[in-house]
């Protein structure tokens, strides 16, 4: 695949961000993308939190790959998230590997890629970064922060950090804390890509190696996790590839084999390995329970944000229980809150793909918001 990098929109930020792990970063790039109009009283923004393995392109054509952006389905002109009538900002997050200061990009200080130089970033850190991407667009609240699975988490985040910045919030098919579960997933690709000799330390930018192997299994690791056992045997069940009968050989025999091997390789072409590896760390660093003394209410207390929790019935990444705790813990302090669980087969993933129902849902819930915010402001 041949990426083109050199229409990414970004601000480089001269402020020094005061990360979790202790380092100070000077100076920081935001690469970000924008959909729709922002109108005169600034009442229509959305700020959308990208997952794992997304971008800023969250919608239209993705000018670096050309393909169309992660969240085509809900994002755009009549559809959920109507960018007829909504401003639709979305920023690669720190540690990412599309524009914004991360792994992959110039330390200025060596003049060569970070690699596992660059500090450790946090869900607190990305966030705390893309506040300042609102503060460039002059927009002091924004209608709504929405998220999937990681998006899910910033969402939160930003609700704990920044309550007076948004008017409601929607975090779908996501947690407030990593299980034992998530970190052992993640652990699995950060090792699988450590023990490539491609990856060559962190340092494979500098040698001009790339860690293929050990990025596509995490990928292919990653992407079980996504979908559901109805959804794989549904779409798979035990077909073969090509030929009528098995060929007692360890090559691809069920087309469930090629379909993984297709995910994990076209990823790399896309993806830094480095940068899966942090983006997965801030994930499991992740723990608003602990960040609040074990009690999730505390994170949202006095605030006045609306929530809109949405699950997927057959998510075992991130379950409907977990959206539930959510769901309790902002009932305990009387917050504003609705839940919503989709019947679906399609998995984690489900917010990611053609879902009536979600669609109707997250509509439902934006333009409601929208109604009752524009006669706040």
């Amino acid at each position: 695949m041949n990426l083109n990098f050199n229409n990414i929109k970004k601000i480089t930020l001269d402020k020094t961000l005061a990360l979790d792990c202790g380092v100070k970063l000077k100076g920081f790039d935001i690469a970000y993308e924008t959909y729709g109009a922002l109108n005169e009283n600034k009442s229509n923004a959305i700020l959308v939190f990208h997952a794992l393995s997304g971008d800023q392109f969250a919608t239209e054509t993705n000018t670096v790959t050309g393909k169309d952006g992660w969240w085509s389905y809900a994002i755009g002109k009549g559809k959920a998230v109507d960018t007829n009538k909504y401003f639709v900002i979305c920023a690669n997050v720190l540690g990412g590997c599309m524009g914004s200061t991360g792994p992959k990009e110039i330390d200025p200080s060596t003049g060569k890629p970070y690699g596992l130089n660059f500090p450790v970033v946090t869900i607190k850190d990305m966030v705390s970064a893309q506040v300042h991407l609102l503060d460039y667009l002059g927009i002091k609240k924004t209608l709504s922060v929405i998220g999937g699975s990681m998006g899910g988490m910033q969402a939160l985040q930003f609700c704990t950090l920044f309550p007076e910045r948004t008017f409601s919030s929607i975090p779908i098919a996501c947690t407030a804390s990593h299980s034992a579960q998530n970190i052992a997933f993640n652990e699995l690709a950060r090792q699988a890509i450590m023990a490539d000799q491609e990856w060559d330390g962190g340092n494979y930018l500098t040698s001009g190696k790339i860690p293929r192997k050990g990025l596509a299994i995490a990928r292919m690791a990653g992407h079980i996790s996504y979908l559901s056992e109805q959804g794989l045997q549904n779409k798979f069940g035990r077909k073969l590839q090509e030929k009528s009968d098995l060929k007692f050989s360890f090559d691809a025999d069920f087309e469930v084999e090629s379909y993984l091997k297709y995910q994990g390789y076209s990823f790399v072409d896309r993806f830094d390995a480095n940068s899966y590896m942090y983006i997965t760390r801030a994930m499991d660093y992740f723990d608003l329970y602990k960040a609040n003394n074990g009690n999730l209410s505390n994170a949202f207390k006095n605030s006045k944000i609306k929530y809109c929790i949405i699950s997927f019935s057959t998510d075992w990444l991130y379950p409907t229980s977990e959206s539930k705790k959510i769901v309790i813990a902002l009932n305990a302090i009387g917050a504003e809150v609705s839940f919503v669980e989709i019947i679906t087969n399609n998995g984690h993933d489900s917010f990611l793909v053609n879902e009536p129902a979600f669609f109707n849902t997250l509509k439902g819930f934006v333009d409601s918001a929208y109604e009752d915010f524009k006669n706040e402001i």
